[in-house]
């Protein structure tokens, strides 16, 4: 007996109307009640790579309170396979698979989207999702751009629905107990952040032609993007991180669970009034001893964002993809700077608080994926939003800060600098950091990787004025024009007061 079937046997009740072809939500939103407790959601996984299966799945399996009805890849091979798993692990219950996540908004029985898409991908699936008048769980970051983070909260908002992002971190106790600490001053005033992603990333090979793998129904995976064929990188999955035509680099693809844990730390609550950036992506010639190596990637394996806040706060994020030492215990964390201390993220279940000798004064531990998921699910089934760890607008302000970091540097990287020209100019960049010895630090850390900053100079974006109650770009309409994308046909996003 079919999932869909079964469920209609067990006269599970109707949340809404079956949808048209447009699949717009009426915004007559969910039923008033609360989903029963004794009522199992239907959830559709939607990307059956790494992530999705690695973690989507076992935790809809793991909670009582889901079955996995669909699942959905632009490349229907995996979509089956998951099917076949699921299906040994849910009792004999086995998932739909199919290509277009849209020929199952319309199923009254589906109550839960959860992406685990490419980046370029998340705001439109969970935007439809929503529409649709289903709950959506996102993976970060929510969106590729600033414009898709307000369509998505404005989304959430219409159609009465739960949009939570994969920002685990505030569900584990090592953050939510670290949270409170810094609140009720355990290391006095914060006017620093510095978010850290120092995670080895090697080349994704050379940039060349390459043919897009017959299995994959391209057009789907493309999306919102423009179709690139043949491919200008090797492998089609998971190397689409580091071009920004689907990815954000590592400040976009790690870096949003480290720039929440970091303006949160901060007591920051909205985007910042500047950012500016320096980095490059190099090595890969060092690495394999070839001037002419052109890595595939066009997005930053070096980068260091300085963020200013209203109230004289600072945030820098510093990105590494070549081999680091750790910074203050950490190499892909937080560390907050206080009038009386200092606290470090030192990973997911680990934040400890040191004085100002270094001596530790607190440790709190405590980590997992499915803090995060179950708390998701719980405020589908209480229909309670406020309950949610990391709702659509805390993972729209994460991700963006990456956005404005990565916008400084795109539109500076014709701009090389070298590094005595660097440091003047960042002499004169406002904050809390000292920014020489952050640059310091940077160029020590490429002269141990035995980068040749004289053939591949780093270089330096403008300083872009922001304001952050619109969230629009001030006086630079290169930089207002990035905020978007171009969208091509079907895949378009629209804007906040259009979803």
């Amino acid at each position: 007996m079919s999932s869909i079937s079964r469920r209609s046997f067990l006269g599970r009740s109707l949340a809404l109307s079956a949808l048209g072809a447009s699949f717009v939500h009426t915004g007559a939103a969910r039923s008033e009640e609360a989903a029963s407790p004794n009522e199992k959601l239907g959830v559709m996984l939607v990307g059956c790579g790494g992530r999705g299966l690695a973690s989507h799945t076992p935790e809809f399996l793991r909670n009582p309170h889901t079955d996995i009805i669909y699942v959905c890849d632009a490349q229907r091979d995996r979509a089956e396979a998951a099917a076949e798993t699921i299906a040994e692990k849910q009792g004999g219950l086995k998932p739909k698979a199919i290509v277009d996540m849209r020929e199952a908004l319309s199923d009254s029985s589906l109550d839960i989207v959860t992406c685990a898409t490419t980046n370029h991908w998340h705001a439109l699936c969970g935007l439809w999702a929503m529409q649709a008048g289903k709950h959506a769980y996102i993976e970060k970051p929510i969106c590729h751009n600033i414009h898709e983070g307000k369509a998505l909260i404005a989304a959430a908002k219409k159609y009465d629905v739960m949009c939570q992002v994969g920002s685990q971190c505030r569900s584990n106790p090592a953050l939510i107990k670290g949270f409170e600490f810094l609140r009720n001053g355990g290391i006095g005033e914060i006017k620093l952040t510095r978010g850290l992603c120092y995670k080895r990333r090697k080349s994704i090979g050379a940039r060349g032609e390459y043919p897009v793998p017959k299995e994959v129904d391209y057009n789907f995976w493309s999306g919102p993007a423009e179709i690139v064929d043949p491919l200008t990188r090797p492998k089609l999955h998971y190397d689409w991180h580091w071009q920004r035509l689907y990815g954000n680099g590592d400040s976009g693809n790690q870096g949003p669970h480290q720039t929440d844990i970091a303006r949160t730390a901060l007591g920051v609550d909205s985007l910042p009034n500047s950012v500016i950036t320096y980095g490059g992506r190099v090595g890969y010639k060092e690495e394999r001893n070839d001037p002419n190596y052109v890595d595939a990637g066009d997005t930053a394996n070096t980068e260091v964002s300085i963020f200013n806040f209203d109230g004289g706060k600072t945030l820098v994020f510093e990105t590494r993809g070549l081999e680091s030492v750790d910074y203050r215990g950490a190499k892909v964390g937080v560390v907050a700077y206080g009038s009386e201390g200092y606290w470090v993220q030192v990973h997911y279940g680990l934040t400890i608080a040191y004085d100002n000798t270094g001596k530790e004064i607190a440790k709190f531990e405590g980590g997992s994926d499915s803090y995060h998921f179950d708390n998701f699910v719980d405020a589908v089934r209480n229909h309670d939003y406020a309950s949610l760890n990391a709702d659509a607008r805390c993972g729209h302000l994460s991700a963006a800060l990456a956005h404005l970091g990565n916008i400084s540097y795109y539109l500076g990287e014709d701009n090389p600098v070298s590094s005595d020209e660097l440091a003047k100019k960042l002499a004169d960049v406002p904050g809390n950091d000292d920014n020489a010895d952050t640059l310091n630090r940077t160029l020590e850390h490429l002269k141990a990787n035995k980068v040749d900053l004289a053939r591949t100079p780093l270089t330096l974006g403008p300083m872009l004025a922001f304001d952050p109650k619109s969230e629009h770009f001030v006086d630079n309409e290169a930089a207002k024009l990035m905020e978007t994308r171009p969208y091509r046909g079907e895949f378009v996003v629209p804007d906040a007061q259009d979803v």
